[in-house]
This record gives structure tokens, sequence and C-alpha cells, in this order.
């Protein structure tokens, strides 16, 4: 007898069918908001998901709803009554109800918007100003601000007050005439004495970002120093929202994909693979594809241009893949090192010169093993058994092409993204296509050059 796999999905259909709301609530109510909308964005009935959602207490509905994907906020957007929306919109924090205005049509924006209440609109509208991928563009203006000359009780009075709403309370910033001047965390706050003053016990010397800043660098400095929190001031110093680091990863696992998917030779999208139609997913490779092809003909002129060689010479055309597939994938290893310590901030541009050192001693020690091996199997194989016309001579002229490959392509692989990084481009452009294509066409030019020197052919 087979055994009934159980799943939350099935469960929560099985109670809606049985009409049992009360239990249902109470097992949504224990999970967490994550997996509140994991389980929502796997119903097989798009249909139950507005009921569902009514279910749920409204401080988790809300959560729940933020980790949502696109598609499936629309929909719920869509069921929901002005009322019900309203009351979605105020359990929001600013930045998410930003982040939802800024990925949604325009009809579903004024519908928004007018159900926010002026104070929510004006914070929207002023996080929706600062460009795109700023630091200003992630930020909340949900904080807790304290004033220097305030006691520790003072301070813990207007944190209950007023930190219930807020982002975080962890850290508390401390502003003199809306400047930062210090920041004090709750910690110090609580094994402080009721008297003391907060401008006497607050850090003075608070990291901040400017609105202006990009928001891959804002993200990198949460992993470099492990703030929750990091405080974002404008041109003149004052303090106008905090980054949090949910924020942060979502930003991390957003500039990685971004990453992944432009080495991939592909434009980026912000929209999940399985809710990304055809259209757009030919949109967003078809550019490379056709800008690749096109380059990618260097090879074909080359092949033309010693066409006599390789008549001459048939075994020549033989070992061409395997010498075209070493050169990518040494680049591939070069580039990709090179791209990850850019986007650390481990490589600067004034490293080049150590970088290139490096992989040059590299393709050396590489290229030596693979030509050593690659000659041992050309005289065993090749030779001796598949007698395919290979001799000394022939495997001496692919070794050395092998060994020379492997020295442009770890070149070129470490050179060409810090040049891009350089000159204003993201290195991940510089990635495999790319790097393959100018490897193939090199290392063909110099394989024929060494053939026709070795063989004495053409």
């Amino acid at each position: 007898m087979a055994e009934k796999t159980f799943t939350i999905e099935g469960a929560i259909t099985t109670l809606m069918a049985e009409k049992k709301y009360a239990t249902l609530r109470d097992v949504l109510t224990t999970m967490n908001p994550s997996d509140v909308a994991a389980v929502f964005e796997e119903l097989d009935n798009e249909a139950m998901l507005p009921l569902l959602f009514r279910l749920l207490p409204k401080e988790l509905a809300a959560e729940a709803f933020v980790e949502m994907e696109a598609d499936h906020q629309e929909l719920l957007i869509r069921g929901f009554s002005d009322t019900e929306l309203k009351e979605l919109v105020d359990e929001l924090y600013v930045d998410d109800a930003a982040d939802l205005v800024e990925e949604r049509p325009s009809n579903v924006v004024k519908r928004i918007l007018r159900q926010a209440d002026p104070e929510m609109r004006r914070m929207i509208n002023e996080i929706l100003k600062y460009p795109e991928k700023s630091a200003g563009s992630i930020m909340t203006t949900e904080f807790v601000s304290l004033r220097p000359k305030m006691t520790v009780e003072e301070a813990e009075k207007r944190i209950r007050r007023t930190g219930v709403d807020k982002a975080t309370i962890n850290t508390c910033y401390v502003t003199d005439q809306g400047r930062l001047i210090g920041a004090i965390s709750i910690r110090t706050l609580l094994l402080s004495d009721h008297d003391d003053v907060i401008e006497d016990i607050m850090e003075d010397n608070v990291i901040s970002v400017n609105t202006g800043d990009d928001q891959e660098d804002v993200a990198k400095m949460f992993s470099k120093y492990n703030f929750n929190a990091l405080p974002v001031v404008d041109t003149e110093n004052r303090l106008v929202g905090i980054v949090t680091v949910d924020d942060a990863v979502d930003v991390m696992e957003e500039e990685a994909t971004e990453d992944m998917e432009i080495m991939a030779a592909m434009t980026p999208s912000e929209r999940p693979y399985l809710h990304t139609g055809v259209i757009e997913t030919w949109k967003s490779r078809i550019p490379w594809l056709l800008l690749l092809m096109l380059s990618s003909t260097m090879t074909g002129l080359v092949l033309t241009h010693f066409e006599e060689q390789l008549a001459a010479c048939m075994i020549l055309t033989t070992f061409i893949p395997m010498l075209t597939d070493t050169g990518g994938n040494s680049g591939t290893q070069a580039s990709v090192s090179i791209i990850r310590g850019l986007a650390l901030g481990e490589i600067e541009f004034g490293d080049i010169f150590t970088v290139i050192w490096k992989e040059l001693r590299v393709a050396l020690l590489c290229g030596s093993v693979l030509a050593g091996a690659n000659f041992v199997k050309l005289m065993l194989v090749d030779m001796l058994w598949l007698h395919n016309g290979t001799t000394p001579l022939i495997a001496a002229a692919v070794c050395l092409t092998l060994l020379c490959v492997v020295f442009i392509a770890k070149l070129v692989g470490c050179t060409l993204p810090i040049l891009a990084q350089k000159l204003g481009f993201d290195p991940a452009v510089m990635a495999s296509p790319f790097i393959t294509t100018i490897v193939d066409v090199l290392g063909l030019l110099a394989y024929f050059r060494i053939a026709v020197s070795l063989l004495n052919i053409g």
C-alpha cells in the first residue's frame, strides 16, 4: 500500500474544503511569514489565495505579503477591497511600500497611494525620488532618533512611545538639529543608569552612507562591519533614513543574480525564471547571442586565411576543438576569480600588474602540465594506436600551441574585467562568452603560426 505524502499545501487545501477556517487560521499563525508566503505561492488554486490571506492577523499578513512574488501580490491587490488595501498599506514599512509602488502598473500604483495616509504617501515619494539602486532607494525612514541631552530614562520612554512601528530599535541614532552625531545600542541603554546622558554614552564615530551611494557598496559594508542597520545621510550629514540588514541581503541576492546573468551573456531580469514569459526570456538572450555570433565570425576568418595550410595537413583540424575549449576554460577560471575579487573589493585597478604576474605563473604551471599530458596522449593514442597521421612534430606544434593558448587565456581573462571596471563597465560583462571568443581568435592565430613554422607547410 502506497504511503500518502503529507504536505502543508495539502493540509491547507483539505481544511479549506472542509471549511475549518478557525483551525486553518491557527495553523497559519504558527508559521514564519516567509513560510506562509511560500505555501500561498505553491497553492494550485489561486482563487483560494485572497480568502486565505484574509484569515491572517494584520501584522502577519503584511509580513507574508512582502515575501511574496510580484504576480501573487498583484493577484491579492486586485482581490482587495479599498478598506483591505488600506489596512495592508498601513501595516507595511515605508521601504516595502515604496518597493510595492515602484514595481506595479500605474493603475495599481494610483490605487495604493489613494489608500495610503498622507504621511505614508509623503515618505514613499521621498524614497522614490532617489536614483534606482542607490542607498536612498532601499532605505526606510522609520528609525528611532534621540537627542544628545536626553537622559537614559527619557530615551527609554521615547523608544517605548515611538518604537513599535520602527524598522528596528536595536540601534538608535542621535541627532542634533537633524544632523547625525552618534549612535547607541539598546544594550548600552539597558546597562546604563537612568540619569546617564545620551551624549556621554553614545558611540560618536558612526559609519554612515550617503543617499546617492550605490546599493552594492552599501551591502558590502554590512558584510564588512556586521551591521544590523546602517544610517543614511544627505550631503549635509542630516539623517534621512536607515538601511536594514534584510534589505542588504536582498541587494546581495539581486546583484549576484545580475552578475550571473551577465556572465552568461543574458540581459538581467528582475523576475523569477518561472514567472518570466517566453518572449521576455527571448528578448533578454537574443541580443547577446547575435553579438557573440557576429564576433565569432572572426574565428571563421582566421580559418579561411589559413585554408591552404589546413589543406596541406588536415590532421591539424582535429585538434582545434581541444585547443579552443581549453582556452575558453582557462580564461573563464581567471575571469571568474578576478570578477569575484573586484565584487568583494579585494582587487583594484592598481593591482593589475600583480594580478598579471600571478596569472602568468599559474599559466606556466597549468600549461606545462596540460601540454605534457597531451603530448603523451598524442604519442600513445593518436600515433601508435589510432595511426591517424599524428607525428612527433605535429604533437609538438599542438602542445606548444596549448601552452600559448593557456597563457593568452589567463592574460585576457584576468585583465579584461579589471579594465572594464576602470572604464565604468560591469566586470561581469567580460566573462566567459567574450573571453572565449577573443581567446579562440588569438589561439587559432598562434596555432597556425606555430604549425607553419614547425611543419614547413604553406
